[in-house]
């Protein structure tokens, strides 16, 4: 008898709990699985390898305005499973009538039915493992590389069926210099190519020769800027802390609260997108709603916020598939039209931040964010790159470095996947452009 797929174990576990509920009783079923290759490297030799296949299983039972959800680990043997989701169901029915109602539960009635599967094919492992190789031949590099199908199942007892599935690979590297300092750069997709990753390869070790200089050292003030796509990322991300949250808007605790009410704007070259479509992020939530493309920023103004059913619920709004925390998993900001062979020539002097970290609001209600500089900050003198930075804080609000002082936006965009691998990989992702920013503040 021919195995199992994924997508086939789940719907059969669905099919067994929608017959095994009764009376009153619904359910919603998430189904999350994973066949990943993890390769570590150190000194650019492979010091780790290893295969990880799991699925698991997220049910909430649901019954007179009661929930109680339960994680549930699969084994991958259709009856061993079966006999885990019984047990489940009944630890599940007696902890229903211990609870009070819920008055935000708000299930998605609906029998919508979508299924995605992006499968390209994923780059053999042995032959991208000898690319690299070839390419740190000599060079000290640390690095984790993760690849394989992600699979994300949805099903309910309204009728909801939901399957997703998405192969990618994230390559996170970085390049040490033997006074250490360090390069980071990072490739990942859905088709690795080998001219590609060549050329990205190559900019990190152009950048990490410049690391032999001694350190500059910068007075606190406003410094010119470029933000590598990494670096914007991180200040992306910090605004996703709450800045679209239908809940957070409702509550006044948004960083970006004086954008959605109209009493500040962005630059009008920022738009910014939650871009499902062709994604690896499934188009459907765990909470049972369809996701749709959504615009969050167009033009510098503020459009549509994320919305789970809870906000839905108690704001009176309609749910439009975000997850718990109401943050982007797809987030795609749109192209500007400088182009990457420009980026020194317009930075002119002043500083080239490959990335960032280590941020935080310093006034959340004024969208204020601090940070340090990180890997390869160089000090750059006439479009040219003069020597590495010491490390920096600054200080400043996303209101002037994506507002009044953006001055442009990269043409290419560089795709950038969560390197998370905490319980198991992620399917979260941005696509963004490198900034040029007339000013960044540094305070220390």
């Amino acid at each position: 008898m021919a195995q199992m797929t994924q997508q086939q174990q789940f719907e059969a576990l669905v099919e067994w709990l929608r017959s095994a509920i009764t009376g009153t009783e619904a359910f919603t079923l998430g189904y999350n699985a994973e066949a990943s290759e993890f390769i570590r490297f150190n000194h650019a030799k492979v010091r780790q390898a290893g295969h990880v296949q799991q699925a698991s299983l997220n049910v909430k039972l649901i019954n007179d305005g009661r929930h109680a959800d339960l994680h549930l680990t699969l084994a991958g043997d259709a009856q061993v499973d079966q006999a885990r989701l019984a047990e489940a169901l009944q630890q599940l029915r007696e902890t229903l009538v211990l609870l009070p109602q819920d008055p935000y539960l708000l299930p998605n009635t609906d029998a919508w039915q979508i299924s995605n599967s992006q499968n390209p094919p994923l780059p053999d492992t042995a032959r991208v493992l000898e690319h690299i190789s070839d390419l740190a031949e000599g060079l000290d590099l640390v690095g984790f590389y993760a690849a394989g199908p992600l699979y994300r199942g949805f099903a309910s007892s309204w009728g909801a069926l939901g399957w997703h599935q998405a192969n990618s690979f994230n390559f996170d590297w970085s390049l040490f210099h033997a006074n250490g300092q360090a390069v980071k750069a990072n490739y990942a997709g859905h088709d690795w190519d080998d001219a590609t990753f060549a050329r990205r390869f190559q900019q990190a070790c152009e950048q990490l020769e410049f690391l032999d200089q001694p350190l500059h050292t910068l007075a606190p003030g406003q410094y010119r800027a470029y933000l590598a796509p990494a670096a914007l990322d991180e200040i992306i991300g910090m605004l996703c802390w709450g800045g679209f949250s239908a809940e957070a808007l409702a509550s006044k605790t948004s960083p970006l609260q004086r954008l959605y009410n109209g009493d500040a704007q962005l630059n009008p070259r920022v738009s910014l997108d939650e871009q499902v479509t062709g994604s690896l992020s499934p188009a459907f939530s765990g909470e049972g709603y369809p996701r749709r493309d959504l615009p969050l920023i167009n033009a510098g103004l503020a459009q549509e916020q994320l919305v789970g059913s809870r906000s839905a619920a108690e704001y009176g709004l309609a749910a439009n598939g975000a997850g718990g925390g109401e943050s982007p998993s797809a987030l795609s900001m749109a192209a500007g039209t400088l182009e990457l062979e420009q980026v020194l020539e317009q930075l002119g002097t002043g500083l080239y931040i490959s990335n960032l970290w280590y941020l935080n609001f310093s006034d959340q209600a004024a969208a204020r964010l601090t940070g340090m500089t990180r890997f390869a900050t160089f000090w750059v003198e006439n479009g040219k790159i003069q020597a590495p930075v010491s490390t920096m804080r600054f200080d400043d609000s996303a209101y002037s470095l994506l507002g009044t002082a953006l001055e442009a936006l990269t043409r290419e965009r560089e795709l950038i996947l969560s390197a998370s691998t905490y319980n198991q990989r992620q399917t979260a992702s941005s696509l963004l452009p490198g900034a040029l920013i007339s000013r960044l503040t540094l305070t220390l």
